[in-house]
C-alpha cells in the first residue's frame, strides 16, 4: 500500500475531530492511517494550530541552515588557522 502525504491542515483537523470525542478506532478508519500513526501525531501536534505547526517547520529549517552555516565557517576558520600556523 502506498504511503499517504497529509497536509499539516488534515492532521490537524484529525486531532481536533478527536479532541470533540469522535471514536479513534472510527478516525483511523476513515482517514487510513494506523493507530500508531495517529498517536504519532497526536503526540507532536496535540493542541497546536495549524498556523503555530506551520511556524515551527520553519522555525526547524531555519535552524538546520543556521547550524550548517556555522559548522561550515567554524571549518573555514580552522582550514586558515591551520595554514597561519604553517607559515610561522
Amino acid at each position: 500500500m502506498p504511503k499517504k502525504k497529509f497536509s499539516v491542515e488534515q492532521i490537524v483537523g484529525v486531532l481536533k475531530q478527536a479532541e470533540v470525542g469522535v471514536p479513534v478506532a472510527e478516525l483511523i478508519r476513515k482517514t487510513g492511517i494506523t493507530e500508531q500513526t495517529f498517536y504519532r501525531w497526536k503526540s507532536k501536534y496535540a493542541g497546536l494550530e495549524v498556523d503555530q505547526v506551520r511556524q515551527i517547520k520553519q522555525l526547524k529549517e531555519e535552524n538546520t541552515k543556521l547550524k550548517q552555516l556555522v559548522a561550515e565557517l567554524t571549518l573555514d576558520k580552522t582550514m586558515l588557522q591551520d595554514v597561519l600556523r604553517k607559515k610561522l
